[in-house]
């Protein structure tokens, strides 16, 4: 069996090492990257007068006809392929003949596949931010569909403040879009070549590692090139951001499973979004949103795992860095599944909002603001937090309705009943970014921005 290395060996690999260290099954999916950085390679030596014209318009076609093999799933590998990287230079040089061997020239498969791995993690990084976009969009249709409609906030999951449903929704939104701000932030660091970089210490022949970037659409090349072949922050940082997407994803689906309960009963699910029980025939299940909650773990895990194998590495490539690829490839698939299903669910459930609202009714709601009143007549805020508590823990006990002992306070009266009207609590809440009515109407403007600005910054690196 003939290797890239087979010159060095009198003996041929064993089995067990093939098995092991093989990648071709996952890194397949680094085909095209690598047909991409191997034509602008191959441009490189023709510059650099390395290769002929002659050599370089077979190879590139040789590179052309791999390609379309592989598209159209008539790429034959070889046992002898331990990884796609490997497959496709054996391909070009059985096409090209001589020309071919040559393509490896000035090349090393650790430049090579960082230059791969960061073409795929460029684009796929940018297709993941639209769709966070996407469900961004969801979530405001929703919230501009939801108008005055309002439900209790929550704090330590116990009734606070009403607010509104179009500010809770909102809220989800906000946080999304701090996720599209860390992945475009990701792609703009990641966004440097490191080919010509070598297998550590860059290359004795004329070649032009700037150039080549500029060929393959990079920011820039290199600077160090121990740095190049070894650098797999990018790998961390994507792989943090997804973990944190994933998580906003679980928040969501935690909501969507707590208010499809019986027990909430502040939002119904779509039949085509929902699961039924093989045993349980009444039961209809949040299986989208428990797996958005459930695969955050496998998010988190992906990351932590990674930061383990990096944590201890020198300088420059290890073989440990192969196993950059797969938590990369699995977090991307299993947040792209997410997001859609996400969308999907979100968009066709139905809001009880009279549900909401009855919930968010409770006089006790509104003790805040009776706290605040007292502050507007020059009470300290503790003073009335402690008036207003003991009144609430009179009503609880039985003692009178909480709008009854207002009503007969002599730090309140009658005109502070009105406080506790349904609704009232939560058109009072003015402040910038608050849940009530102008205060969204305002932050609407502001996400639509906002949202502008971030599908601007997605289109600009494309």
């Amino acid at each position: 069996m003939s290797t890239l290395w087979h010159g060095r060996f009198d003996g041929e690999p064993s089995a067990e090492l093939l098995a092991f260290t093989v990648s071709l099954p996952f890194d397949k999916r680094l085909a095209h990257d690598d047909l991409v950085g191997s034509k602008a390679h191959v441009r490189g030596l023709v510059l650099a007068s390395i290769l002929t014209d002659d050599e370089g318009t077979a190879v590139l076609a040789a590179l052309d006809q791999a390609g379309d093999e592989l598209v159209n799933d008539r790429f034959v590998y070889l046992d002898s392929d331990e990884d796609i990287h490997t497959a496709i230079e054996r391909r070009v040089t059985e096409l090209a003949g001589p020309a071919g061997a040559k393509l490896h020239t000035g090349r090393s498969r650790n430049d090579q596949i960082a230059t791969d791995l960061r073409l795929f993690a460029k684009r796929e990084i940018q297709l993941v931010a639209g769709r966070v976009l996407m469900l961004q969009e969801v979530l405001v249709e929703l919230a501009q569909a939801a108008g005055d409609a309002y439900l209790p906030g929550y704090t330590h999951l116990q009734r606070a403040q009403p607010v509104l449903l179009a500010h809770h929704l909102l809220a989800h939104a906000w946080a999304l879009a701090r996720d599209v701000d860390r992945l475009i932030d990701t792609r703009r660091r990641l966004d440097v070549s490191p080919l010509g970089a070598g297998a550590l210490a860059g290359s004795s022949l004329a070649l032009d590692p700037p150039s080549v970037a500029a060929d393959l659409g990079f920011a820039a090349a290199f600077d160090n090139s121990l740095d190049a072949v070894s650098d797999r922050d990018f790998v961390a940082e994507t792989l943090f951001d997804l973990a944190l997407l994933g998580v906003h994803l679980s928040r969501i689906g935690e909501e969507v499973i707590l208010w499809s309960t019986v027990e909430f009963g502040f939002l119904s699910l779509a039949d085509e979004y929902s699961t039924g029980s093989s045993m349980l025939p009444q039961k209809k299940n949040p299986d989208i949103a428990e797996l958005a909650r459930g695969k955050a773990g496998r998010l988190i895990g992906h990351l932590t795992g990674f930061l383990a194998t990096l944590k201890a590495l020198p300088l420059a490539y290890n073989r440990d860095l192969q196993e950059d690829k797969e938590p990369l490839f699995d977090a991307l698939d299993q947040v792209n599944l997410a997001l859609a299903a996400m969308s999907g669910l979100l968009a066709s459930s139905v809001f009880d909002t009279e549900a909401m609202q009855r919930a968010a009714d409770s006089p006790t709601s509104s003790a805040t603001d009776l706290a605040e009143y007292l502050v507007t007549t020059g009470v300290p805020f503790r003073d009335a937090h402690a008036i207003v508590g003991s009144l609430v823990r009179d009503a609880i006990s039985g003692d009178a309705t909480l709008e009854d002992l207002v009503a007969a306070h002599d730090a309140f009266g009658p005109d502070a009943v009105t406080l506790l009207e349904p609704g009232v609590s939560v058109r009072r809440r003015t402040t910038r970014g608050g849940a009530g009515p102008e205060a969204v109407a305002e932050q609407f403007e502001r996400f639509r921005l906002r949202h502008a600005a971030d599908q601007a910054r997605i289109a600009a690196g494309s």
